[in-house]
């Protein structure tokens, strides 16, 4: 059979300056529409998922576009010589398929000695051999469909106990919204990502559909913090609390509450591990620990009393001979 070949816009029905996302949904529309499964039209779903192959890659865009109207997918001019400025070519199932043949014709425009062009015909055509495949009753390898992510905020306290949330997504390539029950995981951490299977952008020549990606955001809270699976805390003290010892009523994580024991002469920056009051660990069994690290409260304004009250204790510390630094004040000379 001989005719004139549709250009790859056309068969899209896309203007040849069109947008990757204009070309994605005219795809998406008519692949729905011309599906086999669907009772469409096989031939026409051939010719619409090759001309797709093409104009959805940049880099086979570029040289489909770059060949022009001498190009055996869809001449608008014809070669030079040709009658009436159109040529004519074999194709089967509305794709060319010799494509030698077709080259030969155009003599200098070759790959070979003495083109002017400097490619190679071959390279630039085995980028496209999706329309090569579907001319030989295939339309090419089925590629399954992108991945599609989001982020997902939610409180310290439903990454700690688990939730669920609804979250609305947009199918990439179409109007089409879907809603997706997300179940947060007890223990979720920040940046932690949940898959969702199918749930991404449609795979091409009905390959399955990518996967959803939500990342969990967790929200600062007032005075946890994780480290995996363990929760910190700093507890402010005061200087007698520290110095004379004292029980302190702390609330955990999971909403109990504890005494935590603060000895005399506990030193700032100490830390005490309360076992298993952590966070659920996403990696094996159990929890991790609920570890609360001391801070020395220094008051900035003091009272009257309060000042008279440290000149005294500093005064007998001094007369005891006692010292927080003795090395220093030694070398010192005091």
């Amino acid at each position: 059979m001989t005719t004139k070949q549709k250009s790859y816009y056309d068969i899209l029905g896309v203007s040849k300056d069109a947008t990757a996302d204009e070309i994605k949904k005219a795809y998406h529309k008519l692949a729905r529409q011309y599906h086999p499964d669907a009772g469409g039209d096989e031939e026409k779903f051939k010719e619409i998922n090759a001309a797709y192959e093409v104009l959805s890659d940049p880099k086979k865009r570029e040289q489909y576009d770059m060949v022009g109207e001498y190009s055996p997918f869809g001449a608008q001019g014809g070669r030079p010589g040709s009658p009436n400025g159109t040529w004519s070519y074999t194709t089967t199932g509305g794709i060319p398929t010799d494509f030698e043949d077709i080259l030969k014709n155009f003599g200098g425009f070759g790959g070979g000695r003495g083109s002017g062009f400097g490619g190679s015909w071959s390279d630039i055509f085995s980028n496209v051999n999706a329309a090569r495949g579907a001319g030989q009753g295939g339309y090419g390898q089925p590629a399954k469909g992108r991945d599609v992510q989001t982020t997902l905020e939610i409180t310290f306290e439903e990454a700690f106990s688990g939730t669920q949330k609804r979250v609305k997504i947009r199918v990439p390539g179409t109007s089409e919204t879907e809603e997706v029950l997300v179940k947060v995981p007890a223990g979720a951490v920040d940046g932690g990502k949940l898959r969702y299977k199918h749930k991404g952008e449609y795979g091409q020549d009905g390959a399955e559909r990518g996967d959803l990606l939500v990342v969990t955001k967790i929200r600062p809270h007032p005075f946890y913090s994780r480290k995996g699976a363990d929760v910190l805390m700093t507890l402010p003290v005061t200087i007698s609390e520290a110095a004379l010892g004292s029980k302190i009523t702390v609330p955990t994580p999971d909403g109990t509450k504890i005494k935590l024991k603060i000895p005399a002469g506990t030193q700032n920056g100490k830390t005490f591990s309360i076992s298993g009051k952590g966070a659920k660990k996403i990696k094996g069994n159990g929890n991790g620990d609920f570890k609360v690290t001391v801070e020395i409260a220094v008051p900035k304004n003091l009272t009257r009393a309060q000042k008279e009250t440290l000149e005294q204790f500093d005064k007998a510390t001094r007369e005891s001979g006692q010292s927080v630094r003795p090395y220093i004040d030694s070398a010192a000379g005091k």
